[in-house]
């Protein structure tokens, strides 16, 4: 697999359960997302939900999906071993299988990452967790709209992919459009 492609990826808590209990939680999460899908993917946008996370991601040139595979198997499993111990449980936190939606097209490729980013920043807000996107702090949002300058997204790409436009008020008024329920079937 060497054709860049651009992908949703996501997963949640066995029976909806969380899987993040606490501040740190997040942050480690995402030290562990640095270190196992970075090497294989430019992370475009994600959101760290209490049960849930999303990942809009652009395979890097060499793509080999083998090693990707294992980053995020050590990645689950690490990240559950530490919960486990943290929460005293045991078994598993995550669902048996990472979703890893493609949602490119040669014609509407933008149009349709354009609207995951929008989706995944949404998620927050449409799950009552915030009264406004920018407050959630556990997604790529504030880096996008500068509030924050995280490094874990490739946010020049992804204005450049996906067609973002550059200007900060233009970018939050885009944010707040609501994903159409035929474009949400493809991202999902």
């Amino acid at each position: 697999m060497n054709q860049e492609t651009l992908y949703h990826i996501y997963n949640q808590g066995n029976n909806r359960e969380p899987i993040f209990f606490e501040e740190k939680n997040y942050i480690y999460f995402l030290r562990k997302v640095r270190k196992h899908l970075l090497p294989h993917l430019h992370i475009l946008a994600y959101c760290l939900m209490p049960n849930h996370f999303h990942f809009l991601a652009f395979t890097k040139t060499h793509f080999d999906y083998q090693k990707y595979a294992t980053g995020l198997r050590v990645l689950l499993s690490s990240y559950t071993k530490a919960i486990n111990k943290q929460e005293k449980r045991s078994g598993s936190l995550f669902r048996q299988n990472t979703k890893f939606k493609n949602i490119s097209d040669a014609n509407e490729e933008y149009f349709y990452g354009q609207y995951c980013l929008h989706y995944i920043h949404q998620n927050p807000l449409r799950a009552g967790l915030v009264s406004k996107i920018e407050e959630w702090r556990f997604s790529s949002y504030p880096d996008y709209i500068k509030i924050r300058n995280g490094s874990i997204c490739n946010k020049e790409l992804a204005v450049e992919i996906l067609r973002l436009p550059k200007d900060t008020k233009e970018f939050i008024n885009l944010s707040k459009e609501t994903v159409p329920d035929n474009v949400l079937a493809n991202l999902i």
